[in-house]
């Protein structure tokens, strides 16, 4: 019998969550709140698999790190961390860890990561890509019959039997990575993985071996193999997206991968051939990218084959109602509520909002009222308050542009006698709320690196963490 996998956790409500989506996957899995517990649980179940959170009560999760892999080198250790703790991920990735993950995280990428890592034990180091699971990619995931989502559907109908690269376009929050799996669904490969890997979201320095992977031995801390996304993808489709956000140095790595088809991992003497079919993705205007010296443009023309563009949710009309409706039948049900429909007034200010964070912008809506009141109609009231402040924000208006006769919360004398850290963690904040959470955007809007944003957030997070032990 397959050893239960181990999660090591403090957060209650994470670790209830967690549990909740590898028993729906069939996993059995133990759980443990303390460093020291985990230790115990570790030494009487021998797992093939750790799920390890970094911030832990007792002990810092690297050194529960290396303890394991002292004891069991061969463990697949999956190292779990604030979304933007950036070098808390490399270092773990450094000592041995096999994937990392940055909260927070989709379910996909949840169980793609222990999938992974549990058919390369099994295979005692051989990777075998874990089958696809029913539903993934499924084109049904898209909700709406406007005509604008109409030509998407027939242009994802007629490239997707094609080898060509297809390469996606929208603002963040429409659906670019289902569009992705939708590709991916229609296509001769749908038997095959679909691999997403998020360019924005994985430090520079790790990029290339979460593309190409490495070798045991390839530098310190690479105590075992670890196959790259595009061999993981071998035989189906690999989804690279804000693919704008890759490093310069990777672009000729990939651009030399897409014309040949082979990769070499790190530390590999030979490189070898993969049959994988490439989708990208990304939020920004690439050609505008091109000229601005930052994407390169023999990658761009390789890449930028059968373009799909996403259309904004605030150019969609009735999909708004469509897509309201049907979100919160699904989240009632998950949450055990009685929700039937939107209130006439709801309905009326869902039509006239510009929706910046777009249909993710929208299901954060719809999930704060379901999970925070009950049915029978969304009322205004059950609505969050930052989104009450936009009902009087032109349709199509960029994103924290307020009313004329409104002030902006934003006022310089609100900043007055605050230091300087205080206003640039405001400013910052402030302008990810207006992008509808996207740290990509928000970076470009400050100009900066999507990195400087997530080590911010990081320091920030650790302050919090130092205060809250002194009991403040």
């Amino acid at each position: 019998m397959t050893p239960p996998l181990l999660l090591i956790e403090d957060t209650p409500s994470l670790q209830m969550v967690y549990e909740s989506v590898l028993r729906g996957a069939g996993h059995a899995v133990v759980s443990a709140p303390t460093a020291a517990e985990g230790l115990e649980r570790f030494r009487e179940l021998h797992p093939a698999v750790v799920l390890l959170d970094l911030m832990l009560p007792d002990r810092p999760g690297q050194a529960v790190l290396q303890d394991i892999l002292a004891a069991a080198p061969e463990t697949r250790v999956i190292v779990i961390t604030a979304n933007g703790s950036i070098n808390r991920a490399v270092e773990a990735m450094r000592a041995g860890a096999y994937e990392f993950l940055l909260k927070p995280f989709n379910e996909q990428r949840f169980l793609h990561a222990v999938e992974t890592a549990l058919a390369e034990r099994s295979a005692n180091g051989v990777h075998r890509p874990p089958a696809p699971r029913p539903g993934d990619g499924a084109t049904a995931e898209f909700v709406g019959r406007s005509p604008q989502m109409q030509a998407v559907y027939a242009r994802i109908a007629s490239v997707a039997r094609s080898m060509a690269t297809v390469f996606i376009t929208g603002e963040s929050g429409t659906g670019k990575e289902i569009c992705a799996q939708a590709v991916h669904a229609a296509s001769s490969r749908a038997n095959g993985p679909f691999v997403p890997l998020n360019c924005a979201a994985i430090p520079r320095d790790l990029l290339e071996s979460e593309v190409f992977g490495h070798l045991k031995g390839a530098f310190t801390g690479a105590l075992a193999d670890k196959p790259g996304a595009a061999a993981v993808a071998d035989g189906g489709t690999l989804f690279l997206d804000e693919i704008c956000e890759m490093d310069a140095a990777l672009q000729t790595k990939l651009l030399r991968f897409l014309q040949t088809s082979m990769i070499q991992p790190i530390g590999a003497a030979h490189p070898r051939k993969v049959n994988v079919r490439i989708v990208c993705a990304t939020n920004r205007d690439p050609l505008d990218e091109v000229h601005r010296g930052r994407f390169r443009e023999d990658l761009y023309y390789r890449l930028h084959v059968v373009p799909i563009h996403l259309p904004p949710l605030r150019d969609r009309g009735e999909d708004v109602i469509e897509i309201a409706q049907a979100a919160l039948a699904r989240f009632s049900a998950e949450e055990g509520r009685r929700f039937t429909g939107l209130a006439p007034e709801v309905a009326t200010l869902f039509r006239r909002l510009p929706w910046p964070g777009n249909v993710r912008q929208l299901l954060n809506v719809l999930r704060h009222a379901v999970v925070l009141h009950d049915g029978p109609e969304v009322t205004l009231d059950m609505l969050p308050v930052a989104l009450l402040q936009d009902r009087d924000r032109p349709v199509g208006a960029p994103t924290g542009t307020a009313a004329p006769d409104k002030r902006d919360p934003l006022a310089v004398g609100d900043l007055i006698g605050r230091t300087l850290a205080e206003i640039e963690q405001i400013v910052i904040e402030e302008t990810i709320a207006r992008e509808g959470g996207s740290l990509p955007r928000a970076a470009r809007v400050l100009d900066v690196s999507p990195s400087t944003l997530y080590r911010k957030r990081e320091a920030w997070g650790r302050k919090d963490d130092e205060v809250g032990s002194q009991g403040y």
